[in-house]
């Protein structure tokens, strides 16, 4: 048998085929998709039924259909790509300034899944190609709820990370103005107030909250600090990585002064410019425990200032007292569905998941764990691998193509 033969023959394929769906039974670690092997069986060796029910099967002779032709195409194209979606890779596209000079406003990345392990699907009935919304409403139903399942990953966050999670604010949103934090305007206002103005209030699944991506400073069982807007890990000042930058105050020979956004390089040149005097940091050593997570007067820090905190950690036991339940009231009840009552009851409580510290490059224009507080282990989507397209808003096209940043690897 020649070699062409033989990966034409159909015990060939079929072998070839079997053994890739078993390792992925494997990996996806529900082994009742096993019964998906009599259905390659038959593909390639029984060939009894149309598996490709969309497909339409032209008698000899007969005329193809155009439409049918591309119909065939886009239905197979978004099974596969929601099967790369969802195992693999994600499309995600840069909101915000909060991670500027790192990655931009406008940046589009493909997110790997593999990094951390893709989660499988907690609410699978959605539109494909959609997150959470289509022409104004949901894009998906709750009709079907699994539970959070993570399959194995190359590796776990690390400080230093881009990470892409989920929102956590993001569980509870106002139809008026989704992208606003409904918990942080509910305690600026309050709440009859935000939902008379924005409702009505929607809850969303932990899997369909909308996506951010910062940087992860800290790791579960980490205590970090914040100094002079300088993060702290476990008594050790953290390495101020390229592009994170800060608001200085920029004040010239001539008495001028304005203020400027940057980073270490950007820094260095602006203090060795001629006409500069003086820049200083702009730092915010006292903050409005309703902006500052954990929102109570026991804790009177800022964006600047802040900590030590805890950064719980799966099978970590604490003290649940008057003190400490303002830090780990949210974990307990909502992303760990437990009894706030019972752990103080108890005086002590034990984590049942890792949690993270998200803070963005841009130190003062991002709204990250230091305003909303920890990302539970749940929320992690994956990390930014690729830009594989950037544009810059205000611009015509193609001027607003940033051409530099085409295929830059995230690092």
């Amino acid at each position: 048998m020649s070699l062409k033969e033989f990966t034409r023959n159909r015990w060939t394929k079929f072998t070839f085929w079997t053994l890739l769906y078993v390792l992925w039974v494997i990996w996806l670690g529900n082994f009742w998709w096993l019964f998906g092997l009599v259905v390659i069986f038959d593909i390639f060796i029984t060939r009894k039924i149309h598996w490709n029910f969309w497909k339409k099967r032209y008698k000899e002779g007969e005329k193809h259909s155009a439409a049918n032709e591309w119909l065939d195409a886009i239905i197979f194209a978004v099974i596969v790509v929601t099967f790369i979606n969802i195992f693999f890779f994600q499309a995600f596209k840069i909101p915000s300034s909060s991670m500027e000079r790192s990655l931009y406003t406008g940046d589009h990345l493909f997110v790997s899944k593999l990094t951390y392990g893709p989660r499988v699907p907690q609410t699978p009935l959605t539109i494909p190609f959609t997150h959470n919304v289509i022409f104004g409403h949901e894009s998906y139903s709750t009709a079907v709820q699994r539970p959070y399942k993570r399959l194995a990953g190359f590796r776990e966050v690390e400080k230093g990370d881009y990470v892409v999670f989920g929102f956590p604010h993001g569980d509870t949103v106002l139809r008026k103005a989704p992208a606003d934090d409904y918990y942080r305007l509910c305690r600026a206002f309050g709440r009859d107030a935000v939902i008379k103005a924005y409702g009505p209030v929607i809850a969303r699944p932990s899997d369909k909250v909308d996506h951010y991506v910062k940087r992860c400073v800290a790791t579960p069982g980490d205590t970090l600090e914040v100094r002079d807007g300088l993060v702290w890990i476990n008594g050790q000042q953290q390495e101020v990585w390229p592009g994170i930058q800060f608001v200085y105050k920029v004040t010239t020979t001539s008495g001028n002064a304005y203020h400027a956004t940057l980073d270490a390089a950007h820094l260095a040149k602006t203090r060795s410019s001629r006409g500069v005097e003086s820049v200083e940091p702009e730092l915010e050593l006292e903050g409005d425990v309703r902006d500052i997570f954990p929102f109570s007067p026991e804790y009177p820090w800022s964006r600047d200032s802040y900590g030590p905190l805890w950064i719980p950690q799966a099978g970590a036991t604490v003290r649940i007292d008057s003190t400490t339940l303002p830090l780990y009231e949210r974990i307990i009840r909502i992303y760990e569905n437990s009894s706030v009552e019972e752990a103080l009851a108890a005086g002590q409580y034990t984590f049942k998941q890792d949690y993270y510290f998200m803070m963005g490059d841009n130190r003062h224009n991002s709204l990250d764990s230091r305003y909303w507080g920890f990302v539970p282990e749940t929320h992690i989507v994956g990390r930014p691998a690729i830009v594989w397209l950037s544009t810059e808003e205000g611009k015509p096209f193609p001027k607003n193509i940033r051409w530099n940043r085409f295929f830059n690897l995230c690092r």
